[in-house]
């Protein structure tokens, strides 16, 4: 289906791609990865035709159409929605277009030539595309209401909703997509997770979502040492068996025949939790196929984040009643009455992100709520990161002294010790020394990682935490706030984040607050929650 041979990429003396081989056939998700930097974008877009490698090239099956998520959010932006859906299939467009001119200027020489084009329409199922683009965009979220609104007139939410269909739009032999699930609420994600896991043809995806991969690959196409190779399985089967990939290579005195048992007993345990798994389809038999064999130990580097707490709280954690919020005249959220007790580890969210980050901020102290009070617990103490953290480095400190400024002894103010925090953030050596105001978005959410571990508290507020990082750091993430013995509250777009580690679910909405204590999936497949949650957005 699509071909990459001898592809090589190097910019300057930095060489990205060595004589790459590989292939993508139908009927097959692929997964890529690999660290920051490792050129997982600039491969879709090389592959895509955007860009072009330093040699070697991609060869698509002759006949097949490719289709590309648009990154370019105002590249339609001149079009009626309805329009710009179609326009992402360009052969059908373009036909389309034809006939439309030949019928502004009709004469009886044009009748042939459009008998012709709407032969060809008729075999691209050209009539039935504009209702199949408005169910497509209904499907997304977009309304029927602004089917024929201009793009530019959308907010942007509903134009990442729009491109998507844009990129589905038409079945296409290979779609290619970066971030898919940047800026869709859980709803939108779980449709898309739906419709690509029973996608016929080719899918190649760049995603930091681990449930969205889990849910739609059948590879994982691993980009390390400059190479790209491709394994069987999903995300979670590709990180477990690298992880025993490479425990198994430094067991030097392990006998081969008890390492090949620990591997088929790996896979045995692995199989059975995926045909168990909702996101199991008729079509994916990678069950079948599982093999360890191949898998090599990974180059990356997973920092190590531990929370530890000078103190266990008591059972009174934070309690919370009446609390109301509005901006600009718009409510947020009214009549929260809440009560944490210790071991809550709680997802919030709201349909209105801007409710979230609010709630946060209140608790904290940074901002006024409208009515209602709040009272943490005698006992409790609080790290807090927020979706915002630039003014954290608006100076010119070392990360070193930038880490010391929340030292509260004198042992802690020891260069030695700081480092010691930064070095399982992946801040070693020189790195160490680095101005705070040159650092990318992920090495600020490591920075701010390393200031609450240091801080040591019992209670964790953590407002999008899994923004800017890679999949490394937020795998590393996920499992220490899993094994934290403490107080835990978050929100995130990351599901697999919110099903792992809460234990309990809150929406913030107008009319209070939905609390149960649950599970994130089980929380919105309660069709008693469902109508519940319907009611209390109705202003």
């Amino acid at each position: 289906m699509l071909s990459v041979s001898n592809l090589s990429v190097q910019f300057g003396k930095r060489i990205l791609f060595d004589e790459v081989n590989t292939i993508f056939t139908q009927g097959n998700c692929y997964g890529i990865i690999g660290a920051n930097g490792a050129g997982k974008s600039t491969f879709l877009k090389i592959i895509a035709g955007d860009i072009d490698p330093t040699s070697g090239h991609v060869s698509l099956e002759k006949g097949k159409r490719m289709s590309v998520l648009s990154q370019d959010h105002n590249a339609s932006d001149e079009f009626p929605v309805l329009e710009a859906v179609i326009r992402g299939n360009k052969s059908l467009f373009k036909i389309k277009s034809e006939i439309d001119a030949l019928y502004a200027d009709y004469t009886d020489e044009n009748a042939e030539k459009i008998g012709e084009l709407q032969v060809k329409f008729e075999e691209m199922n050209g009539w039935n595309a504009e209702s199949n683009a408005a169910a497509m965009l209904s499907n997304l979220g977009v309304k029927e209401d602004q089917h024929f609104t201009l793009m530019k007139d959308l907010d942007g939410k509903a134009k990442v909703r729009v491109l998507l269909a844009q990129a589905l739009f038409g079945n296409p032999d290979v779609l290619i997509m970066d971030e898919p699930t940047n800026d869709l609420d859980y709803e939108t994600i779980k449709w898309l997770e739906n419709f690509l896991a029973n996608y016929e043809n080719t899918v190649i995806v760049v995603s930091h979502d681990r449930h969205f991969l889990d849910a739609v690959c059948t590879h994982i196409s691993d980009i390390d040492f400059g190479k790209i190779n491709n394994y069987s399985g999903n995300y979670s089967f590709w990180y477990e068996s690298s992880q025993l990939a490479a425990r198994q290579r430094s067991q030097q005195n392990k006998k081969a025949e008890e390492k090949k048992k620990e591997l088929e007993e790996f896979i045995r345990r692995f199989s059975a939790n995926v045909a168990k798994s909702k996101q199991a389809t008729s079509r994916k038999k990678m069950i079948e196929k599982l093999n360890i064999s191949d898998i090599k130990p990974s180059s990356r580097r997973y920092p190590a984040i531990i929370f530890d707490r000078d103190r266990e709280a008591g059972d009174q954690i934070l309690n919370i009643e009446g609390l109301q919020k509005s901006i600009d005249g718009e409510l947020l959220f009214d009549n929260i009455n809440l009560n944490l007790t210790k071991g809550d580890k709680v997802v919030i969210f709201s349909k209105d992100s801007r409710a979230v980050t609010a709630f946060f901020e209140i608790i904290n102290g940074n901002m006024k709520q409208d009515a209602g009070k709040f009272a943490w617990g005698v006992t409790t103490t609080q790290a807090y990161l927020p979706l915002e953290n630039a003014h954290f480095f608006d100076n010119e400190l070392s990360l070193v002294d930038w880490l010391r400024q929340w030292a509260t002894t004198e042992e802690e103010r020891e260069e030695v010790y700081i480092r010691g925090f930064l070095g399982k953030m992946i801040f070693s050596g020189e790195e160490a020394l680095k101005q705070c105001n040159v650092l990318s978005g992920g090495e600020k959410v490591r920075c701010m990682l390393s200031r609450m571990m240091m801080l040591r508290a019992n209670v964790l507020m953590l407002d999008e935490p899994t923004n800017h990082l890679d999949l490394e750091s937020i795998q590393a993430f996920n499992n220490s706030l899993t094994n934290f013995k403490g107080t835990v509250l978050f929100a995130t777009h990351d599901h697999e984040f919110a099903q792992t580690v809460a234990n309990r679910v809150i929406e913030l909405t107008p009319q209070g607050a939905i609390d149960r204590y649950t599970t994130f999936d089980d929380y919105f497949e309660n069709d008693k929650i469902k109508e519940q949650r319907e009611k209390m957005y109705q202003v």
